[in-house]
């Protein structure tokens, strides 16, 4: 840019640029950015204050004010409600707001319980047999509002389904018998096998857990709130009811018992 500046006066900037190959635009902004810096440090000046700015006592009244016993639960525009009630005017909700931002008070004020911090499921499995995925599902039955219920057991190392069943309901009595079922026919040693679920109620019954404590086999459930904790149940179910042959609806339950037999196999 330097060379432009010593030739645009006396051959002028359009030629200039020309014969340098150098855009004019370019020439422009860096001259406007080069007066700008050197003019920045004499423009700038402090702010006046507002005429109408709260003087440090009145800061302090609406501080002490917000703060009190009184009004330490409630929200501004209840504190500002509560006040003009009572004849009293000590700024305006904006105000308020303000006030409580620069003290860093503008969250959730009162005293809530929280929930704990819980640990996401670690899910690894190195051999067969070591960690097991179950879940629920709904299909569809024949008539608007109808559904079948399918519990699957699905081994998360090999992804073969060790057990599953298809019922008129949901019970934690039928997810009992199946998992008990199933441990006996795959022949589950004590204490070596890990049931993973998500926080159904069936998963978390009573039943279910203390037939798990008969079985000695550990229990892992996912995170509140949280809908990818059971992932492998999850893309299992996804992957049966997005193939091309599964059916919109089921006739009956017996052809959805001979469509899952035909898919599982």
């Amino acid at each position: 840019m330097g060379a432009v500046n010593i030739l645009a006066p006396e051959v002028g900037l359009e030629r200039a640029c020309a014969a340098l190959r150098v855009n004019r635009s370019t020439v422009y902004r860096n001259d406007a950015r080069r007066r700008h810096l050197t003019t920045l440090p004499a423009t700038l000046s402090s702010r006046p204050a507002p005429p109408l700015a709260f003087s440090d006592t009145e800061r302090q009244a609406l501080q002490a004010a917000l703060c009190c016993e009184r009004f330490v639960d409630c929200a501004p525009p209840t504190i500002y409600a509560t006040l003009l009630d009572d004849g009293i005017y000590l700024g305006s909700v904006r105000t308020m707001y303000r006030l409580l931002a620069s003290d860093g008070q503008v969250r959730e004020r009162r005293n809530q319980l929280t929930h704990p911090a819980y640990a996401k499921p670690e899910l690894l499995a190195t051999d067969p047999n070591e960690v097991w995925s179950w879940d629920i599902t709904k299909i569809k039955g024949p008539v608007k509002w109808t559904y079948f219920h399918l519990y699957v057991i699905l081994d998360i190392f090999s992804r073969y389904v060790v057990g599953w069943m298809i019922a008129l309901r949901e019970s934690s009595e039928l997810a009992e018998q199946l998992i008990a079922d199933t441990v006996v026919k795959q022949s589950i040693a004590p204490g070596t096998l890990i049931l993973h679920a998500d926080r159904g109620t069936s998963m978390r019954s009573k039943v279910v857990a203390q037939m798990l404590v008969d079985l000695e086999v550990a229990k892992s459930h996912s995170r509140p709130y949280v809908s990818d904790d059971n992932p492998f149940s999850e893309a299992h179910f996804k992957t049966l009811k997005y193939r091309p042959d599964f059916p919109e609806r089921f006739g009956c339950i017996e052809d959805a018992r001979a469509h899952c037999q035909q898919f599982f196999t």
